[in-house]
């Protein structure tokens, strides 16, 4: 089989990755990266704005469960690195399999075309027209801030987390009222950074849905250590064993927040040390959703509003993609159904990489996906028909999702062990089988003008 040229889109964990993966297989292929940098969300202050790091960041996941499988973090590490560690580890990843040389920094995809008889023509910023055979969409989808749509107007400061950087950038967050909005680990990590006494703030913390908070640690042991899920056990049975653990955990409502409208493990719970320390001591003032915004005061659920010069929506990510016209492919309500969150049924010659919230650790789960997209583009890999497709996609998102409160941010929730096993064990040698048996799939533009070149100049 004669090889495809592949573009991969972004050089965050998910680029980076795939661009391993196809160095492995010597796929010839191109990273374009709109920055200057690799690292993507984990580059703090990316000059191509899509960094949600803050500077004090702290990975949530410890390091024991967020290295990549073919390259351990350092042991000197700590067990939650701070977000400069996690972009140096990428850095060395990138040294250690020689993956600048495939990547074009500075070089964003414009537009995404699909020619009419397969393959791809990228619209670059800096080198023009380029075609390929393959497409590997690994853009993010943390960077595209979704803001609420509350009634009323409010005359103070809003901004969304994504943009949050210290107590002095983009605002001075010192002696003022300040209201967050949201509860996950970003809404946690800032509520908490500014309700310290010394800012001479007064922080209000506002959750729709409310959510079940769980430490880092279990004694002197990062709690996700002790995170497994098993292929060989009922889901339903594993869940009912954790939310035996509400008592170690805490319920919400004892520090004032409100009930959680679902049950312990139906929705992403937030991981914070500080946070109920927070609200224990006074410092953070939990309030219930937002009904209405009038001038410089908000009004609760509860029948009570307090008056703000700031408020900070720490209310999740859109997944967008810029490149591609919006009725070629789009996710509203942040849905967009992948098979096995990677290939897009009919598409042949287009993946996606990196989009799915995996639980407990997301490095890991990129580099499972890369496995597939290796093996797709040298023929060891041939998805099922489009029909089998869309049934089995169907049944992953009741298996991952099916039990989860109905929100944007679950859309893409999945279970990383369960999800690798699947890969492991069963997907990745059936499409072996099914290449063999019935052909790898085949690339329109392979050996013509679809190969990697600029349009209209010599290859």
């Amino acid at each position: 089989m004669t090889k495809p040229t592949v573009a991969v889109i972004g050089a965050g964990i998910s680029g980076l990755t795939s661009s391993k993966m196809l160095s492995d297989y010597d796929v010839e292929h191109t990273v374009f990266e709109a920055s200057d940098r690799i690292g993507g969300n984990w580059a703090f202050e990316n000059p191509n704005g899509h960094s949600s790091a803050y500077r004090s960041l702290h990975i949530d996941t410890s390091k024991h469960q967020l290295s990549f499988k073919d390259f351990p973090m350092p042991e000197e590490y700590p067990d939650f690195p701070h977000h400069t560690e996690v972009k140096e580890y990428l850095e060395s990843y990138c040294d250690a399999f020689s993956l600048k040389d495939n990547i074009e920094f500075q070089n964003r995809v414009l537009h995404a075309q699909r020619l009419p008889g397969g393959g791809w023509e990228l619209d670059t910023e800096k080198t023009g027209k380029r075609r390929f055979d393959l497409l590997v969409v690994a853009n993010g989808h943390h960077w595209d801030p979704r803001y609420p749509d509350f009634p009323g107007t409010f005359d103070g400061i809003e901004m969304h987390a994504h943009h949050y950087v210290d107590i002095k950038t983009p605002h001075d967050f010192t002696g003022k009222r300040i209201l967050v909005v949201g509860l996950g680990n970003s809404a946690a990590d800032i509520a908490v950074e500014l309700s310290s006494k010394s800012l001479q703030n007064k922080l209000t913390l506002s959750t729709r849905s409310g959510a079940w908070i769980v430490p880092k640690y279990y004694g002197s042991t990062p709690a996700d250590k002790f995170y497994r899920t098993s292929p060989h056990i009922p889901l339903k049975w594993q869940r009912k064993v954790l939310q035996m653990m509400i008592p170690m955990v805490g319920r919400p409502e004892d520090f004032g927040l409100p009930t959680p409208n679902h049950k312990f493990f139906e929705a992403h719970p937030t991981q914070s040390l500080e946070l109920p320390l927070r609200l224990g001591s006074g410092d953070v003032i939990p309030k219930p959703n937002i009904t209405r915004l009038d001038g410089d005061t908000v009004h609760f659920e509860d029948g009570t509003s307090g008056e703000f010069d700031i408020i900070i929506y720490a209310t999740g990510y859109n997944i967008t993609f810029p490149f591609f016209d919006e009725d070629f492919i789009s996710a509203p309500g942040n849905v967009i159904d992948l098979y096995k969150r990677i290939i897009y049924p009919g598409i042949d010659d287009l993946l996606f990489h990196g989009f799915a919230q995996a639980t407990p650790t997301l490095f890991p789960f990129v580099e499972s996906q890369a496995r597939l997209i290796g093996a797709y583009a040298v023929g060891n890999y041939r998805p099922p028909s489009v029909e089998d497709m869309h049934r089995v996609i169907k049944e992953d998102m009741e298996l991952y999702t099916g039990h989860m409160l109905d929100r944007p941010r679950h859309t893409q929730q999945l279970d990383y062990f369960l999800y690798e096993h699947n890969m492991r064990t069963k997907e990745l040698p059936e499409g072996l089988k099914r290449a063999r048996e019935q052909g790898p799939v085949t690339w329109a533009g392979v050996g013509d003008a679809t190969t990697d070149k600029k349009v209209g100049a010599s290859a």
